[in-house]
């Protein structure tokens, strides 16, 4: 698959003009998944003049190849697992109970760490545009969503610079609105959608969400620490 990107921020760039329609709404949220949607979510938050949030999911990795995901984790106890790989593969309940229990312990170590001590935005009612770099099985973004109905949001705005087909046709399923600015029907990563596509550090991200000063007038919690 060719190069669509230069980088992140280019493509958070490319999504703005693709959700212009929610350019300076009231009760309009970015979020973004840490690491690497993060950095493509505050371009997407910046130029819609919304404020920037941090939703910390974790993908569950197979324990024989740990970059290939069994399912998702989400805070509120939120879990979905990938039932056809998990089927496929033969993986056993401990196998993944041992994965979930790691991953869940991260999670919550990065929520710390991004939050600084700050509570998370109160999202009831508001339009919550869910961001990440990129989704070849959508299980990231299908934890994010599940967590996010839990939260009684009022319209739910999936975005990424590129989703695989399979994957964006499940979230389109579960969303009020997916958008995508490919749509490729094979997909084996998304970094090879990106000519610079090097890890975005935690320090990166907690310098994005403290440069992101904007208030919810409705909530009064700062966005940046």
């Amino acid at each position: 698959m060719k190069t669509l990107f230069h980088n992140r921020v280019e493509a958070g760039r490319l999504l703005v003009a693709r959700l212009a329609g929610y350019t300076g709404q009231a009760g309009v949220v970015v979020c973004g998944l840490p690491r690497g949607g993060v950095a493509v979510a505050a371009e997407v938050a910046r130029g819609l003049g919304a404020p920037l949030e941090v939703l910390v999911v974790r993908k569950l990795g197979l324990p024989c190849q740990p970059e290939l995901g069994m399912g998702a984790i989400a805070p509120d106890g939120v879990c979905v697992l990938n039932d056809d790989v998990i089927d496929r593969l033969d993986i056993e309940s401990d196998a993944i109970g041992a994965v979930h229990l790691n991953e869940q312990r991260e999670l919550e170590r990065r929520e710390r760490l991004y939050r600084g001590g700050r509570p998370a935005l109160t999202l009831r009612s508001k339009t919550v545009i869910v961001v990440d770099d990129g989704s070849v099985t959508g299980s990231t973004l299908h934890a994010a969503i599940v967590y996010l109905h839990r939260q009684d949001v009022g319209r739910l705005v999936v975005a990424a610079p590129v989703i695989a087909a399979g994957a964006w046709r499940k979230l389109r399923s579960l969303a009020s609105e997916v958008v995508a600015l490919s749509v490729p029907d094979n997909l084996n990563s998304v970094g090879e959608c990106f000519e610079e596509f090097t890890p975005t550090s935690d320090e990166e991200i907690y310098r994005l969400l403290a440069e992101s000063t904007t208030q919810l007038p409705a909530s009064g919690a700062w966005i940046g620490r």
